[in-house]
This record gives C-alpha cells, structure tokens and sequence, in this order.
C-alpha cells in the first residue's frame, strides 16, 4: 500500500497534468541553506569532464548568455571534419587550458578542437585490430577524460579495443614512459595498456583454455567480448575504467566475461586494481549467484559514464543487468552487483557502499546514466547527496558517503515469471520520495478522465486491449508478450542524461512514456554463431533488438513462425493486442509523452513539469477540435514529443532541445524555478545527448551534439 506522502504526490501529479502539464508544485522556501560549492573550473569557465565536473551536474556557472539574450545567439562554427568521419552523436567536449576535446568518427579518433573556430588541432586513433573491428560501441563513444601529471595536461581514452592511452594534450602524442609495450607492432610502445590483458588475468574461464594470449583477438570470443563507451574517470591521479559487453539484447548465449572495474596510477600508467562486479568465493555477494553461474557468466558492465567525489576519494559507478537481457534462469538469485549503484575507495578499490536497484534484472533496466553528486539540505540537516535517475521513473536518492537513503526505499512484492526455468526475486525496492517522473506501469489512474464518458470509453478500451500492466511485469513466453512499462528505453535512458543545479539543489530530469513488449522464444530460434559464447540459452526475447545503446527499441517483432507456433499452442492469437490505444485519435493515457520534470533534492517535491518540445500544431489541433472534448475545459492539448531532450543547467537559465510545433528542432531556454519557456533559437538537427558550454577569450559558447557535427553557438 502506498504511504500518504506517495499518495498526495500522485494525486498532486495527476490533477497537474488535467491542467496541462504546467507548474508543478510551488518551491517551498529554502531559507538559511548554505549555497554548494561550484568547482573552480567551472567557475572558470571550464568545463573538465564529460558532464562538467566530476559530480557529473551537466552545469556551468557561466551567464553571459541568459534570457534578455538568448533569442541573439548566432551560429559560431560546425564541426565535421571528413578526415576522422563524422562526430559521435554521443560524445560531449571537455573545454580545459583553452583546449576543446572529444571524440569522433566511426573508430573513435581522438580530436582536439580549436574553441574559437572549431579547426582541427590534431588526432589520435588507435590501430586498427580483430577486437576493435569486432565492437559494436565504436561510434557510440562519449568523450575523453582529462587531467594534469607534473604540470601538463594528459588525455586519457579508452578505445573500442579496450586499450588505454595518455596522450600529451598539446600534440596528441602517447606519453613517454607510461604504461607498458603492447605487443603488437603497429601500436605505439609507450603511453597505452592492453585493458583485455588485466581483465582476464585469473580468472577461470580464460585459464582454463590455456592459450596463449594474442593481443590482436583480445579474448576468445567463446568466452566473451568487452569494449567501452564511455570514457575513463580521473580520480586524485587514478584512471578508473569502465567497459561494455556485447549487446544484451542481441545475446543468445550464456558465457561472458564480467565487467570488472579497472585502475591505474595517472602518472605511470601502473595497473592498481580491479573490482570484481560478479563476486567470487568469500566476496561480498557471491550467494546472490547460485549455479555456479558467477563462474562463467558475466556483463554486469559500466557502460554508463561514472561520477566521483574527489575530496572525498569515492568513485560511484552504475552497472548494467547481467548476460542476457529478458532471460536469467541459467543464472539464478539476486546478481550482486547488476543494475546497482556502486561506492568505490579511488585509491584501493575498496567498496565503500552499493545498493542494487533491480534484483535479477530481466527488464534490461540497466542503469543508463551517470549519477549526479550534490550536496542537499533535508530536514535543516546538510547531506552530501548522489542521486541515480533510472529506466523505471525513479530517482534513487542516497548519502553519498554512507550509502542510506535520503528517503526510505521500501521492498514490495511484483509479478512472478511463468516461463519455465526463470525464478525473479519475489520484491523490488521502490523510492517512496521522490516520487516517479513518469508513468510506471500502465494503470487506471493513467487514463484520461476529462468526461465521465470520455473515462468509460478509455476504460474500455485499456481493458478489451490487455493495456494495463503493473511495474517489473516480467517477460512472457505466452503471445502476443509482456507489456512492460516503462520499455528498456526509458523513463531515462543515455540518450537524455539529467543535468542539476547544485547551487538550489534542484534536478531536472529528461523521461518519455515509452512502453515494450517482450516476447521470448527458444533461444536456438534466434541463435547468432558470430557472438560471444558457446551454450545456448532456453529463451530469447522473439525479434531483431532495437537500435540504439542500452536499449532495444519498444517492439514486439517476432520470428513469425516462432510467435505463430506459441500461439497456437496456447490457444490464443495476438488480436487483443490490436486493440488501439485511442479514441478516434485521441491517446487514452494521460500525457506528456515525453516531459522534462524539476525535482527540488532538499524537499524531494516536484517543483514543475513541462513537455518535452511541442507536438506538431496538427496533432494539438486535433486536440483542440476532438468531437469528444468541445466544451470541456482545462484539457491539455500539447503532449509534446516522445524521445529525449539534451539538457545543460547554467546560473541563469536551463537549455533543453526539441521540436516545435512546425516540428523544427530548436534549442529551447526554460526558467529554472517556474518551467516556463523564455526564448527559443533553431538548431540544424534534432540533438539527443547532451551539450556543453565554456567561456573562451572572454566569449561563452555553447555546444549542442547533433548527429555528425557539433553545432556551436555564440552571442553576436
């Protein structure tokens, strides 16, 4: 049973969107709040990380541009430079020392970039080998990380490969007299790491085959495959290194090598240590893998950028679901450390804390963003905070150095699996504030209500159609499939990280209302030779995955013949599902569809919600005109767009990207503290990411990501 406090926060919920997705909840006042810190880069005008700054707030300081100017921004410069390929949609700048660094092109080159016009200073790329030509996370690079050893500026990648290399940031030349020869001739003999070799080193799967290694393959892909996305963390001189698995969603076999987390000494380039993300004998966790599995499964990958509290010497790393994404039966019990939140000593390796948010992950709810670090006052008591915004619409909030919720988690039970082989844990923990950002599930409560007949008829319709689903409905093998709700896209997914204001301690979170439906099918029907692995697995979800990282798209494409089959033998047909979800037109769930909500972290209230962008003008005028809702007030007309925004937080405004009602893109400014838009600048293309902002010979820019190119804006 919900508590009061969850109860009015939906009611509240509810009643705002009917009056059109507005202002949310008035601001309770913060009086006597100690400001946080902003880092002196950023107060600089820098911006030093892929998210900013090392708490990943995706915020500057800077306010030359703010919302008396901000419909004067004129484009400064592109970039696309056809020597390196086009720009990685994904891959946010750093600005540091006057430099502009990230990377582009389909094997990831490493560029850095003049601020002011956007020429190409230099480039690095790895050699070409079998394990980069294999990676399916080449393009979906996201940056570099930067610091400084003895006084000059380093930049550290890690590649498709799974190689690390320091690079001087003034040439882009590989460090003298750090880390160690590569033995492959092709590959520069100083300033890189072989990261396969000290990933496998002892462990049992790889020792048992007893080859020798060659640095070209990296590891047999009969045991597993490991890439990277998103790039290293620098920690007081430790480079921490995550890493991506092969996709989940495409998996049909059970072997795989676990993620485990890596480090190494900035300055030298030493390997330091290594966290085991699937726990071995004696570890923390090792009775949450039951059937050996531990022993030769793995993923639980970092894909997801990290965060850190450097003074404090804690990196926070998000993890993803363990191998295969919609099927676990092979690897039975909870799955320490899968789709967690992980606290880690920088220099030892230590865990500090975790807290694992989806036990037994069969949902491909893996944690798709970095978690933001900000201190918070609560109860007129100051916490150093870390917030994680996830897949299923919740913000998991927590002391970032003890671990305790800032608001109680609590376990409730959810669905059990059907399908043969699979046992789920029998509760998930579920945030009781804040409350979710977005629907979860699909429930009465989520229908439109605007006339008693206009509910009746959605009621009807949901009910005939088998549209309603509780959260964590689990993966069925019986057709048409499990509606799951949120889908594997989100709520939040990669596409649209969260960005903060740690001044106000206020979050502003980017969801859609996106739904899945997951069917499996033996896995020999879908079985792919070419991956990872060896065993087959009993069950697959039916289909090709969908695009993107992190996230299949929100299908239910099925092997026709295996669908039919299951069917047939169930005696049941797919035609309830083809029970639209409108009334002539109109959506029967209540909007937006895709929204941008603001959370104040001291309150744990919701301050606003807007749309994400604007729906097209034809698609409000059929609102607007809709037979059924002349005379009926208050009825919102605008659901905006599903998808994504790019957020980026500033002293003086919020910049989030969409489309227009002429469905444009445009680059949008939104008053913090209300939700209100107050000016609006078009962009070439419609951005999913991020974008970034840096002040360079006394001028700020801002940098949107768009696919293939940056696009660069500036005051005239």
């Amino acid at each position: 049973m919900k508590n009061k406090a969850q109860v009015l926060n939906l009611s509240i919920a509810a009643i705002c969107f009917a009056l059109g997705f507005g202002v949310f909840i008035t601001a309770q006042t913060r009086g006597g709040r100690a400001a946080q810190q902003t880092p002196a880069a950023a107060a600089s005008g820098q911006w030093t990380h892929l998210g900013s700054d090392a708490a990943h707030t995706r915020y500057s300081p800077l306010n030359q541009i703010n919302a008396s100017n901000f419909e004067s921004l004129v484009p400064a410069w592109t970039f696309n430079d056809p020597a390196v390929g086009t720009m990685t949609a994904r891959a946010t700048p750093v600005y540091v020392g006057g430099k502009l660094l990230s990377v582009a092109g389909p094997r990831r080159h490493v560029v850095s970039m003049d601020p002011a016009t956007g020429k190409t200073l230099w480039t690095f790329v790895e050699p070409e080998t079998a394990r980069s030509k294999y990676s399916m996370r080449a393009a979906y690079g996201k940056g570099v990380a930067y610091t400084e050893v003895n006084g000059k500026g380093v930049v550290f990648i890690s590649t498709p490969g799974f190689f690390l290399f320091a690079l001087d940031a003034e040439t882009g030349k590989p460090l003298a007299n750090w880390g160690r020869p590569i033995g492959l001739k092709e590959f520069p003999q100083t300033g890189g790491v072989d990261l396969v070799q000290d990933l496998i080193r002892d462990w049992g799967p790889w020792e048992k085959l007893g080859k020798p290694y060659d640095a070209n393959q990296g590891m047999p892909l009969e045991i597993g495959y490991v890439t990277s996305s998103s790039p290293p963390l620098v920690v007081n001189d430790v480079v921490i290194v995550g890493n991506s698995a092969e996709q989940g969603y495409n998996q049909t076999r059970k072997e795989m090598v676990p993620g485990d987390i890596l480090a190494y000494d900035a300055k030298t380039g030493k390997f330091m240590w290594k966290f085991h993300v699937i726990p071995g004998p004696g570890e923390f966790g090792h009775n949450t893998w039951e059937n050996d599995a531990w022993s030769w499964t793995g993923d639980v990958s970092s894909w997801a950028p990290m965060s850190a509290d450097p003074q404090r010497g804690i990196v926070y790393i998000p993890t993803n679901g363990a191998t295969v994404d919609f099927y676990g039966g092979f690897r039975p019990g909870d799955n320490l450390y899968g789709t967690s939140l992980i606290a880690l000593d920088a220099k030892t390796g230590k865990r500090v804390w975790h807290y694992q948010m989806v036990k037994h992950d069969i949902w491909n709810y893996d944690t798709p963003t970095a978690p933001i670090l900000m201190d918070v006052t609560v109860n007129g008591r100051r916490i150093p905070g870390v917030f994680q915004a996830t897949k299923q619409a919740f913000l998991y909030a927590f002391n970032r150095q003890t671990g305790e919720p800032i608001w109680p988690i609590v376990e409730r039970p959810v669905p059990q699996s059907k399908v043969p082989g699979e046992k789920l844990a029998a509760t998930q923990p579920f945030p009781t504030k804040p409350a979710p950002y977005d629907l979860q599930g699909r429930t009465e409560q989520h229908l439109i209500d605007y006339t008693p007949e206009i509910k009746k008829r959605a009621l009807d319709q949901a009910t005939a159609g088998n549209h309603f689903a509780p959260l964590f409905n689990p993966p069925t093998h019986e057709a048409p499939g499990a509606r799951i709700c949120p889908g594997d896209t989100g709520g939040v997914n990669i596409t649209g990280p969260p960005a903060a204001d740690p001044v106000a301690g206020v979050i502003f979170i980017t969801s859609h209302s996106g739904c899945g439906t997951a069917l499996l099918v033996p896995g020999k029907t879908r079985d792919d030779p070419t991956q990872t692995g060896k065993t087959i697995v009993d069950w697959v979800r039916g289909g090709a995955a969908g695009a993107g990282e992190g996230g299949a798209a929100t299908a239910t494409a099925t092997a026709a013949g295996a669908r039919a089959a299951i069917a047939a033998a169930r005696g049941r047909g797919a035609a309830a599902a083809a029970v639209p979800q409108t009334i002539d037109g109109l959506s029967i769930w209540k909007g937006p569809i895709g929204r941008i909500t603001a959370i104040d972290l001291n309150t744990g209230e919701h301050l606003w919600v807007i749309p994400n962008g604007d729906a097209s003008e034809q698609t409000q005028q059929a609102i607007k005109n809709h037979p059924l809702l002349q005379g009926v007030a208050n009825v919102p007309t605008n659901p905006g767009r599903t998808g994504h925004a790019s957020l980026m937080a500033t002293s003086t405004l919020l910049f989030a990207t969409g489309q227009g009602s002429d469905n444009m893109p445009y680059l949008f400014a939104v008053d913090k503290k209300t939700g209100a838009r107050v000016g609006k600048v078009p962009i070439p293309g419609n951005s999913q990411y991020g974008m970034m902002t840096y002040m360079h010979q006394g001028k700020q820019y801002v940098v949107v990501q768009l696919p293939g190119r940056l696009h660069v804006l500036k005051l005239p």
